[in-house]
């Protein structure tokens, strides 16, 4: 029995909306935390988040590839910027090889990470900064992690001042998690595959997350696609075509 291109992009919603609500379960207790210590050890943060990511990391088939939380100077002392993340189990990685179990992200072991000196200008911080909402960050290679496809999914951590007004609410981090292209894959291609005619699931900018079409890869961008059907929830579209063209 075939699905039509609605059904397609209401699956896309039902996978993000999951890791929505993941990060926001993870959220409440990290900023409970910041509460009763505004200026916390590193030590502190991370063994917190570890407690509340390393679980889903280790599940069997993982949607998450690596997840933790990013925080500013402001809150964990003694640091410009603290990252408390874990990689997921991986199998034959560039960087770290294959590995059996969570893997914490170690800056000082990675090469080319002068750019996030800037963090807050990335785009993973800095639309949620803006926002004050979610984002949906990629498709895009994950030249410190994975060297693979991957989106990454960030939502604001927040702390309050001294006054219980809601202006006093100031961001001081993020809690994220990255979920391959691959595994995406794996999760909606069949779906995709049950519509006859060709789909593909592109971001706000148009670009490729995954396709029907072989002419269309990753990353790429769809164009002469007519039919748009919006995933709710997501900065996602499912196109309709024909065998389409495609330029990078």
């Amino acid at each position: 029995m075939s699905r039509s291109a609605p059904e397609v992009a209401a699956a896309v919603t039902r996978v993000f909306t999951t890791v929505f609500d993941q990060l926001a379960a993870w959220r409440t207790p990290i900023e409970q935390l910041i509460a009763h210590s505004p200026e916390m050890r590193p030590a502190e943060l991370d063994s917190a988040v570890a407690d509340l990511v390393l679980p889903h990391l280790v599940e069997d088939d993982p949607l998450l590839v690596g997840a933790g939380v990013i925080a500013d100077g402001e809150i964990v002392r003694g640091r410009d910027v603290h990252f408390a993340w874990w990689l997921g189990p991986l199998e034959a990685n560039p960087v770290l090889g294959s590995t059996t179990e969570p893997t914490r992200l170690d800056l000082s072991t990675r090469g080319y990470t002068e750019y996030l000196r800037d963090f807050r200008a990335l785009e993973w911080y800095r639309i949620p900064a803006t926002t004050r909402h979610a984002h949906v960050t990629g498709p895009y290679v994950d030249h410190l992690c994975t060297c693979d496809y991957i989106l990454t999914l960030t939502m604001p951590v927040h702390a309050r001042g001294a006054g219980a007004a809601d202006d006093d609410v100031r961001m001081v981090g993020v809690v994220g998690a990255d979920v391959a292209v691959r595994r995406l894959e794996h999760e909606l291609l069949s779906a995709f595959l049950d519509v006859p005619e060709p789909l593909a699931l592109v971001n706000e900018d148009g670009r490729v997350v995954l396709s029907t079409e072989p002419t269309l890869q990753v990353g790429q961008i769809a164009v002469e696609w007519a039919a748009a059907e919006p995933c709710s929830g997501t900065p996602f579209r499912v196109l309709t075509g024909p065998a389409a063209s495609a330029s990078k």
